[in-house]
């Protein structure tokens, strides 16, 4: 099978690399034709967390993209969907399909132009950053969940497990909205987060500050739920146990958060991201971030579903005034959504 893989930054980019390596006929994508060029005449650099590997790829910019493809991988930034999905949909087959390596709720804007039937629903969490042309770091590894979007278990999911095992333990399915809804509500913890340019596990560790982001898992939460979405737990995030009548029960959900302890003698490792994406896109590399598609969908879905979501709200707009150079990163910006949380 053809693989294309649209977006050839952290995520498209290690993705593509591995399952080049495994033997797969596989396509790179990318707009920046410096990254392009690079990956064509030196290789893809990866390095990070499985060593630094060299992979020979093959890459072309979106004018040069002949079909027909078969299975295509989206890895572009959210607000980036259609745009990156213009020059594909008319290169499909009748029997071809997309699969979103992206944040957010992005299936659902994937259906609307190339219809529910090829698309196909996936999770993931590693962690990858691009560092330049032609060099991705790959910081940590972490499962991979696909799945049809009603819910099916098919041949389909079955094989697109089968080849993205090649990069990452990968598994199917049949609840993908209840795993992207759980990635819903670590998201908007990351935004609020990115309101400062501190370590994102330095702040979930505060004690003081858990209450406030407690908070924000739970206003997202609220909203899945109440759309009926059952949310998953996945690997040590569980957003179901914010989900409690009183601030008083929420130990389990703040163990979560507490360091693990190392095993003796296991010296400390300095962690491969410093930042989270979204930190990076506002640090490094100075450009818009998602979060029209992720705390701000949740927005959106909230009045759907009549729930008020008065954090996430404040999120979005504190994280625009941040790329518009009107507010400055800080922790007064965590005190003043404090402000707007709700009592509980």
């Amino acid at each position: 099978m053809k693989i294309t893989i649209v977006g050839a930054g952290a995520i498209g980019g290690a993705t593509g690399a591995y399952l080049t390596q495994s033997g797969f006929d596989v396509t790179l994508v990318d707009n920046v034709r410096e990254h392009v060029d690079a990956m064509n005449e030196k290789g893809l650099l990866v390095t990070g967390c499985r060593g630094d590997h060299i992979f020979k790829v093959k890459a072309v910019t979106p004018d040069r993209l002949a079909g027909p493809l078969e299975m295509v991988i989206l890895a572009v930034k959210g607000m980036h969907t259609r745009t990156a999905l213009a020059p594909i949909a008319p290169l499909l087959r009748a029997d071809s399909f997309v699969v979103s390596m992206q944040n957010g709720l992005a299936e659902e804007e994937i259906a609307e132009v190339i219809g529910r039937p090829r698309t196909v629903g996936c999770f993931i969490q590693f962690g990858s950053d691009y560092l330049g042309p032609g060099h991705i770091e790959l910081a940590y590894d972490f499962p991979i969940r696909v799945g049809e979007i009603d819910g099916r278990i098919t041949e389909r999911s079955e094989s697109v497990r089968d080849i993205l095992n090649h990069f990452m333990p990968t598994f199917v399915t049949t609840n993908i909205w209840g795993f992207l809804w759980a990635k819903m509500c670590l998201g908007s913890l990351y935004f609020a987060g990115a309101l400062t340019a501190e370590n994102f596990g330095s702040l979930l560790a505060d004690h003081a500050l858990r209450p406030l982001f407690a908070a924000v898992a739970r206003e997202t939460c609220t909203v899945a739920r109440a759309l009926g979405v059952r949310v998953e737990a996945f690997q040590g995030f569980d957003p179901n146990l914010f989900m409690v009548d009183s601030p008083d029960l929420l130990g389990p959900a703040y163990a979560q958060w507490d360091p693990k302890p190392r095993p003796a003698g296991v010296p400390e490792e300095k962690p491969l991201k410093v930042h989270t994406g979204i930190q990076r896109d506002i640090i490094v590399r100075k450009r818009r971030t998602e979060v029209d598609k992720q705390p701000g969908v949740v927005v959106q879905k909230g009045r759907l579903a009549d729930v008020l979501t008065p954090l996430n709200r404040r999120i979005v707009e504190m994280i625009h005034e941040i790329e518009d150079g009107k507010r400055p990163m800080g922790r007064e910006n965590l005190d003043e959504l404090r402000n707007s949380a709700p009592k509980w």
